[in-house]
């Protein structure tokens, strides 16, 4: 038995040798290699399905941030051939904010805008609007951002609440101070400036208002420190937005918070408009001092007056500015102080702008003059009408024919409080971001230069640059609120604007005029931006009108100038800073004589 299994195994054994021989060990090789090949076939899509999994993740990371405001995530890599359909606009606008080139905004980069516009919800729309027609590849998740006004209930007039008693003061403008005056208004029609001729007096001399009107003036809940400023009234234009059209008569219906803000301009003029044509517009408040009951607010308001009627053209009457102040108390039930006026520190301090004709597209006149005094002061602290006991009963009553009930106020006293002129820059800033660096006077920028070693950025023009009187509004709106023109203008220079006409008065003095006569001689209509040495030589300088031909992009260098292999550069601030730095050597060629 044991010998027919001997025999029967190596039986087998010879009929499995000739057939499989060698592939015994071939097959366990092939096996193990599509073994490895399966292996390798599945583990590559959950490789790369890991790859994309933490890409998502850190993105995720990276994007999902509490309180954002807008956020937008490329969805395929820009080309080149999507840059040159871009255009220079949307390039711009997306790039310019979009400062580590990630195609996100993330909610500090996008803070310079939001802090300009905030609630400007017309401009959101706009700004979504360009750049989804420039970035079809870019997919947007927005958030809605309510502006306060929409949701602002209208200020309930209690009868039985304090009062306060306005006056309006008024000098008309000098027409001498024109510069159409100096050839006796020649070419200029009567019709034109008969608003302006005829405009001696405020329309309303007095007027009585309710102390829970100036409610408008207190602080939101996230404003309560002294300081802080806000927009009571936001601005909706900027560079991108454009001007609103010249050729109206009649301002639109106020809401919400305007409501208060034209009843005081009104008392001026008629047909004052709360907006702006240009930017920026609107109003700011920032408080200066407070206690337990109290506020000190400070406000700046920017806005003009139609002077013209039908059948005569427009006629635009344009402040630098309105300021003042109100203390009133944190519920607005009393008022003790209210004032509101048009600086007249400057030589010239109102803008005009006339059409000569009703459309768009007509021709326009620009002046610019001095307006000695427009102004509203309380006549008092408010006052209440009826006067009543611990239980309520009435004990005394203002009327028409009885004497004024006499009133005692204690002292304010402030347990925190700022300057009004830090108040005022801090409220200038808002309006206007290039305000980042200090602008200081002319005789006092060149003494600081020599001090600190430093050249002066030095701009002549005709009108203020930090208001609306201004001639350079293309300038501050632009180059000179941009990044890197404030970081270089901070590291290198001190920086001073003049009017001309300030310029042409301190010839007159010994210490300053040679330097404002260096200055004029350099000086050409506009805007002048100059770099000079502390002694006031001019070493270089360049016009605004020749700076902005500079600047304008032609078709033909769009493709050159805007390529991400190089890095996206706005030409306007690549141009101003070449001109700064150009001043920085030619200044070295002077020190060195």
């Amino acid at each position: 038995m044991a010998a027919d299994v001997d025999k029967r195994i190596p039986e087998e054994e010879k009929k499995i040798s000739p057939q499989n021989g060698k592939q015994r060990p071939g097959s366990r090789s092939w096996i193990c290699r599509g073994m490895w090949t399966l292996l390798v076939v599945c583990a590559v899509p959950l490789f790369a399905f890991g790859i994309k999994y933490y890409q998502d993740a850190q993105l995720l990371k990276r994007h999902v941030r509490p309180k954002s405001v807008i956020m937008l995530y490329h969805t395929c890599e820009m080309t080149e051939e999507s840059v040159r359909t871009l255009g220079a606009e949307g390039l711009f606008l997306f790039s310019s904010l979009d400062t580590d080139h990630d195609f996100y905004l993330s909610p500090e980069e996008f803070k310079p805008i939001a802090e300009k516009l905030t609630g400007a919800s017309c401009y959101l729309s706009f700004c979504l609007s360009l750049l989804s027609n420039h970035f079809p590849s870019v997919s947007f998740v927005t958030y809605r951002i309510t502006n306060p006004a929409d949701f602002e209930e209208e200020v309930i007039h209690d009868p039985n609440g304090e009062t306060l008693t306005l006056e309006a003061k008024m000098q008309p403008l000098l027409l001498d101070s024109m510069t159409k005056s100096k050839d006796g208004f020649l070419g200029v029609s009567h019709s034109s400036l008969s608003g302006l001729r005829s405009w001696k007096s405020p329309a309303v001399p007095s007027s009585s208002f309710s102390a829970s009107q100036f409610r408008v003036f207190l602080p939101p809940k996230n404003k309560i420190e002294v300081g802080d400023t806000w927009w009571v009234i936001p601005s909706e234009l900027n560079i991108f937005t454009g001007y609103l059209p010249n050729n109206r008569y009649h301002p639109p219906t106020p809401r919400g918070r305007e409501v208060v803000i034209h009843s005081l301009l009104s008392m001026f003029h008629p047909r004052p408009f709360i907006k702006t044509r240009f930017a920026p517009q609107g109003t700011v408040a920032c408080i200066r001092a407070s206690n337990d009951f109290y506020y000190d607010i400070v406000f700046r308001i920017h806005a003009e007056f139609q002077l013209n009627d039908i059948p005569d053209f427009p006629f635009w009457f344009t402040p630098g500015q309105f300021t003042g102040n109100i203390v009133l108390s944190k519920d607005a039930s009393h008022v003790r102080l209210f004032h509101l006026y048009v600086p007249n520190n400057r030589s010239l301090n109102v803008d005009m702008e006339w059409l000569y004709g009703a459309s768009e597209s007509s021709n326009m006149e620009v002046d610019i003059g001095y307006l000695p005094q427009l102004e509203l002061q309380s006549a008092g602290p408010s006052t209440p009408s009826i006067i009543t006991d611990e239980q309520g009963n009435i004990i005394d009553r203002r009327d028409s024919s009885s004497e004024p009930i006499q009133f005692v106020f204690e002292e304010i006293h402030w347990t925190s409080e700022i300057s009004q002129e830090e108040a005022a820059r801090r409220m200038e800033v808002t309006f206007y971001p290039f305000k980042k660096v200090s602008y200081l006077p002319f005789s006092e920028a060149f003494e600081r230069a020599e001090a600190e070693q430093k050249l002066v950025h030095s701009i002549l023009l005709w009108g203020a640059l930090d208001d609306q009187s201004c001639s350079g509004r293309t300038l501050r709106e632009t180059v000179l609120e941009s990044s890197p023109v404030l970081a270089l203008l901070n590291q290198s220079f001190i920086s001073s604007w003049s009017l001309v006409k300030e310029l042409e008065n301190l010839q007159q003095n010994p210490a300053l005029s040679e330097k404002a006569r260096l200055h004029l001689e350099k000086y050409s209509f506009p805007v002048e931006m100059m770099v000079a040495l502390p002694n006031g030589t001019i070493v270089h300088h360049i016009n605004a009108n020749f700076f902005l031909d500079q600047t304008a992009m032609k078709p033909e260098e769009e493709e050159a100038t805007f390529s991400f292999s190089s890095g996206f550069e706005d030409p306007s601030t690549s141009t101003y800073i070449s001109f700064l730095k150009e001043g920085l050597e030619k200044a070295k060629e002077y020190l060195a004589q």
